[in-house]
C-alpha cells in the first residue's frame, strides 16, 4: 500500500516542496551567516536603515533577542518587552527590500491556559502614505505553516529573504496597510511551537496588533481599524482570532477577518494526513499537543521510534519536515500499533481536540473564507462546515469554493480575492454574505 501511495505522488508535492524548501530549509543558512544585531531596550532609538539593495546589519537577530527576560516584566497582553530594527527582504540574495520600515519585537501574550508568555514578531510600517478613508489600518497577519524549529520563525525568514508568503505581505504594504506578523508561541522563543492551537495562536495574532500599536517609532494609530488574515495554519489562526477577539481583545477594533483553507477540525485533518506526503503537518500537531497538554501522556502513547520522530520534528521547518517524513504512518509510531486518529477519538484526547475546533463561536465581524474543493492537505468539507456553523450562529460570512487543485493552488487563487474583500472592509462597504448557498 505504501508503494501505491508513493506512486500517486503528483505535481502537488513538487509544488509544496518547491515553495517550502526555499522558505525553510534554506532559511537557517542565510540567517546564520548574516551579522547579528543587538536587542534594543523598549523605547530606545533604532539604528539607521541600510540603503536599499545592501545587506542589512540588523537583518538577523541574535539568539539573545529571542530569549525572554526572567522573570517576564509585569504588564498587559500586547506590551512590548523589547524591539530592534530589522529588515524584510523579498529575495534570498537580500537585494530587494519590502516597501516598509521593519521592527522585530518581543511582546507579552497569553498561552492556551491563560498564563503570560513572551512571543516575537515583526511590525511593518509601509513607506506609502495612507490615502484611504480614516486612519491607517493594521493587518494582523497569521503566517501559514513555517515548521517547529526556532530557526523557522517568520521574523527570521523575512530577514533572510526566505518567507514564502512575502509577496502577499508586500502586496498589503503596497496598498498602505501596516502589517503585524506574529512568530506564534514557541517559534524563535523557548519551548515548542504550539502549532494549530486555537487559543495560543489567536492570542498571539491579537496581541501582535496590540504590540504594533504600542511600538515606539512605528507611528501606527492606537485606535485605528484592524483586520486579520491568513491561509492554512494562518487561516485557522485568523479565524480563531475573529472568534475570540470580543472576549480576549475588545480594545482591538477588528473590522473583518480572512481565513483561507483553515484547519478547523483537527480530527478530520489528522485523518487526511496520516500516511500522506504531508504527514509532517500531523506530526507537528502531535508535538504541539505534547507541549501544550503534557498531562495527556503522549510520550507514553509513542513507541521508541515515535519518540525519536517527535524529537526530530520539533527541530524541522516545513520543507525538511515534508521531505524527511514522507508518507509516515502513525500506526508505526505508537506502542499498540493503532493510528493516532484512533486516540484522538477517545478521552482524554477527544476533549482536548474538541477545544481546538473553530466554528463554535459567532464572530462579531464579517469573515471571508476561501477553500479549494480539491485541497489535498486541509480537507475542504471541514472548512466549509466551519463557515456553515458561523452562518447558523448569525455571522456575516462569505464562503468561496475554489476550483484550483491542491492546497498551494488554493493559496495562490485566494490572494486576489482576499485583497478585494479586505479593501471593501476598509472602505466601509456592506459585507457580502452567501450563507445558505454553500
Amino acid at each position: 500500500m505504501r508503494s501505491a501511495r508513493r506512486g500517486r505522488l503528483t505535481a502537488s508535492l513538487a509544488t509544496v516542496a518547491a515553495s517550502a524548501v526555499a522558505a525553510s530549509i534554506l532559511t537557517s543558512a542565510p540567517a546564520a551567516a548574516a551579522p547579528a544585531g543587538s536587542a534594543a531596550p523598549a523605547g530606545s532609538a533604532a539604528p539607521a536603515a541600510a540603503p536599499a539593495g545592501s545587506a542589512s546589519p540588523v537583518a538577523a537577530a541574535s539568539d539573545e533577542f529571542y530569549t525572554p527576560p526572567s522573570p517576564l516584566p509585569d504588564g498587559e497582553p500586547g506590551d512590548v518587552v523589547r524591539h530592534e530594527e530589522t529588515a524584510f527582504f523579498l529575495d534570498p540574495l537580500r537585494l530587494t527590500r519590502a516597501p516598509a520600515d521593519a521592527q522585530r519585537v518581543m511582546y507579552r501574550s497569553t498561552d492556551t491556559h491563560g498564563d503570560a508568555n513572551a512571543v516575537t514578531g515583526t511590525v511593518l510600517t509601509p513607506h506609502r502614505e495612507w490615502n484611504g478613508p480614516g486612519l491607517r489600518p493594521i493587518v494582523g497577519y497569521a503566517a501559514g505553516t513555517q515548521g517547529m524549529g526556532d530557526h523557522c520563525a517568520p521574523s527570521k525568514a523575512m530577514a533572510a529573504g526566505m518567507e514564502y508568503e512575502g509577496a502577499f505581505i508586500a502586496g498589503m504594504l503596497a496598498k498602505g496597510y501596516a502589517v503585524a506578523i506574529t512568530d506564534y508561541e514557541g517559534l524563535g522563543t523557548p519551548g515548542v511551537h504550539t502549532y494549530v492551537n486555537r487559543k495560543a495562536t489567536a492570542h498571539a495574532v491579537l496581541d501582535m496588533v496590540r504590540a504594533a500599536r504600542r511600538l515606539p517609532g512605528a507611528e501606527l494609530p492606537s485606535d485605528g481599524p484592524v483586520l486579520t488574515a491568513g491561509y492554512s495554519q494562518g487561516g485557522g489562526a485568523s479565524a480563531a482570532a475573529a472568534e475570540l477577539q470580543p472576549s480576549y481583545a475588545p480594545d482591538v477594533d477588528l473590522i473583518g477577518s480572512f481565513a483561507g483553507a483553515p484547519p478547523a477540525d483537527l480530527s478530520a485533518v489528522a485523518e487526511q494526513l496520516d500516511g500522506h506526503y504531508a504527514s509532517a503537518f500531523l506530526l507537528f500537531a502531535v508535538a504541539s499537543m505534547h507541549e501544550a497538554y503534557p498531562e495527556l501522556g503522549i510520550e507514553d502513547m509513542l513507541n521508541e521510534k515515535g519518540r525519536q520522530v517527535r524529537a526530530q520534528i520539533e527541530e524541522r521547518c516545513t520543507g525538511d519536515g515534508l521531505l524527511g517524513h514522507l508518507f509516515t504512518r502513525t500506526s508505526e509510531l505508537t506502542v499498540d500499533g493503532r493510528p493516532i486518529g484512533d486516540y484522538l477519538a477517545e478521552e482524554p484526547f477527544r476533549s482536548t481536540v474538541e477545544e481546538q475546533r473553530i466554528g463554535t463561536i459567532k464572530p462579531e465581524v464579517p469573515v471571508y473564507v476561501a477553500h479549494s474543493r480539491l485541497d489535498d492537505i486541509v480537507p475542504y468539507a471541514q472548512g466549509r462546515d466551519m463557515a456553515r456553523s458561523w452562518c447558523e450562529r448569525g455571522a456575516t460570512v462569505q464562503f468561496d469554493t475554489l476550483a484550483v487543485p491542491t492546497h498551494v493552488g488554493g493559496n495562490v487563487s485566494a490572494y486576489p480575492r482576499a485583497y478585494h474583500w479586505l479593501d471593501q472592509r476598509v472602505r466601509g462597504e456592506a459585507a457580502p454574505t452567501n450563507c445558505g448557498e454553500f
